[in-house]
């Protein structure tokens, strides 16, 4: 197949619903080679009954596609060494990451169990940290050979990340948490020709179809700023962060310096409180978290 991706190799985790299916199939559309990652679990990450990921992997070869499956937990160590493996042992090389997996436990604050803050923050968090480690690993030992790659890794994060989401504090912090993983990823990987760059998407899938019933964007609405991300194409694009909700594209801009005041000594508390007045009325109303509008 020619395309955008022709002759790339892309992971994609979380690959056998939903936007990682999207993705997954994206790719294939542009030439590359996948591998379709997927534990096959349930929303909430218990155990499912089926492989949707070989699922996915005969959909890529029944349109002229190459693609395969692979089952492995990658919130563990071995689980992200065996998915890069994969990738090299199947067909000698990766050249792109893209970090989807993950499951819901929500609750409201007081009423989260410690075992759904720590299964949400292992899934999402470690499951993007372990993958990332491992594709670097390999891309950084190529790079030190001089065969300094084109490589890519397009982490997802969410709105939640971005601005907070009622009942989901768990997600929200996990989410959070991508964005800082990828700014320190982006500043160390350069070096080594990797780009890292997040994605905060919108669209229908299982994750978001209770919470925002009303949203019809598609899943394969998101997937052409994926592959575009995870393509040399996108040479110099490091270390942003997209919304992408159908056919609207935003760049966010996160944290700046705002309105700010240098006493050059220390404060005392209630001179400090009446700066920070000031200083407020003067900054930018903050965005509410979803759920509090």
């Amino acid at each position: 197949m020619s395309g955008i991706s022709a002759g790339r190799v892309v992971i994609v985790t979380g690959a056998g619903r939903g936007l990682g299916r999207a993705h997954a199939l994206a790719f294939a559309a542009e030439g590359a080679r996948v591998v379709v990652n997927d534990l096959g679990v349930g929303l909430d990450g218990t155990p499912g009954p089926d492989s949707p990921a070989a699922r996915v992997v005969e959909e890529i070869r029944a349109a002229g596609g190459e693609a395969v499956a692979h089952g492995g937990d990658i919130a563990t160590a071995d689980g992200a060494a065996s998915l890069v493996a994969t990738a090299l042992d199947t067909y000698g090389r990766l050249d792109t990451l893209v970090n989807n997996a993950g499951f819901l436990r929500d609750r409201m604050l007081v009423n989260l169990d410690e075992d759904d803050w720590d299964a949400v923050m292992r899934v999402h968090l470690k499951g993007h940290f372990l993958p990332l480690k491992h594709a670097a690993a390999h891309w950084r030992a190529e790079a030190k050979a001089g065969r300094t790659p084109a490589a890519r890794i397009v982490n997802t994060s969410s709105g939640a990340g971005l601005l907070g989401s009622v009942g989901q504090g768990n997600y929200s912090a996990a989410k959070a948490g991508i964005l800082g993983l990828t700014f320190v990823a982006a500043a160390e990987f350069g070096r080594y020709g990797v780009q890292v760059n997040a994605l905060a998407p919108a669209a229908r899938t299982r994750m978001t179809e209770q919470a925002f019933g009303d949203l019809e964007a598609a899943p394969e609405d998101v997937s052409p700023l994926v592959v575009w991300l995870g393509s040399a194409a996108s040479e110099g694009v490091t270390g942003r962060v997209f919304e992408a909700e159908a056919g609207r594209v935003t760049v966010m801009e996160g944290w700046r310096p705002g309105p700010s005041v240098d006493k050059g000594v220390r404060w005392t508390p209630a001179g400090v409180g009446d700066v920070v007045r000031d200083l407020l009325a003067e900054a930018a109303e903050p965005l509410p978290p979803y759920g509090a509008r």
